[in-house]
């Protein structure tokens, strides 16, 4: 008699996980968790807009592919989304570095190479301490950044001597989900929210304002951990990495929490 092979345990059968990005980045981590038995909620929270000031980024662009930078930071894959739209040109001499894996995937998937990658601290802070290890003499340094970013890069590299020039290429707006969700959310349906950035717990705090105890918050990392306690959110687990994968893993070691006795009116 021939038995089929043991598949191995889904971790998140039955559980429904709000997912706050649309897009490829939100169709990706929805393919994720359906491969972990869970039912993705792609709910954008936030989309991203362009800069008010167009004419200071066309004129950054254009220096950078005239060389005039040593170093290029990128700190997010939406900034990879802007460098893509403007067909943007690195050179050769010039070292790009990115915050994270994530960025740094973005930056490959579409033919940019990446440099450095912070080996301990997938932050702003810790590219920062990194980068400044590395460059002991004055460099030029593009920082790309949203509206709203802190200064942190900027700040940490010009005390260091290094000579920056900081400039917003695209903004980050909220999105209103639809009625339907927000009572999803309300009523304990949805038994876990992804956190992936500061701007996405801002959102999640104004529109959810009443979000069950039974309901896992996630952050993606310390840093949007801290940013969304600070936003009035109650973060149930950080991510070990700040990766998708480790954020849908730090989900999976929760057990399923039976919301509104299986929704029963």
């Amino acid at each position: 008699m021939n038995f089929a092979p043991k598949q191995p345990p889904k971790p998140l059968v039955g559980w429904r996980v709000l997912v706050p990005r649309g897009g490829p980045w939100g169709d990706g981590v929805a393919a994720n968790l359906r491969h972990q038995g869970a039912i993705p909620v792609v709910a954008p929270l936030i989309n991203f807009a362009p800069t008010n000031d167009q004419a200071t980024l066309d004129q950054a662009l254009a220096d950078l592919a005239a060389g005039a930078f040593d170093w290029l930071t990128v700190t997010s894959a939406t900034t990879v989304d802007v460098l893509f739209a403007h067909r943007a040109t690195i050179p050769a001499a010039t070292k790009v570095a990115a915050v994270g894996e994530t960025t740094a995937a973005a930056l490959q998937a579409v033919g940019y190479r990446v440099d450095l990658v912070p080996e301990r601290d997938n932050s702003a802070a810790g590219m920062a301490e990194q980068m400044i290890a590395l460059e002991p003499e004055p460099r030029d340094i593009l920082t790309l950044r949203s509206e709203i970013a802190k200064p942190v890069l900027t700040r940490l590299l010009v005390e260091a001597g290094h000579r920056v020039r900081s400039v917003v290429a695209y903004r980050t707006v909220g999105v209103p989900v639809t009625d339907r969700i927000a009572e999803d959310v309300r009523n304990g349906r949805i038994n876990a929210i992804l956190v992936t950035s500061g701007s996405v717990a801002e959102q999640v705090q104004q529109q959810f304002p009443d979000i069950p105890d039974t309901t896992v918050i996630a952050a993606i990392g310390p840093r949007t951990a801290k940013d969304a306690r600070r936003a009035g959110l109650s973060v149930d687990v950080v991510a070990a990495a700040q990766t998708v994968d480790a954020l849908i893993d730090a989900v999976a070691r929760f057990t399923l929490p039976h919301a509104a006795d299986e929704f029963a009116p």
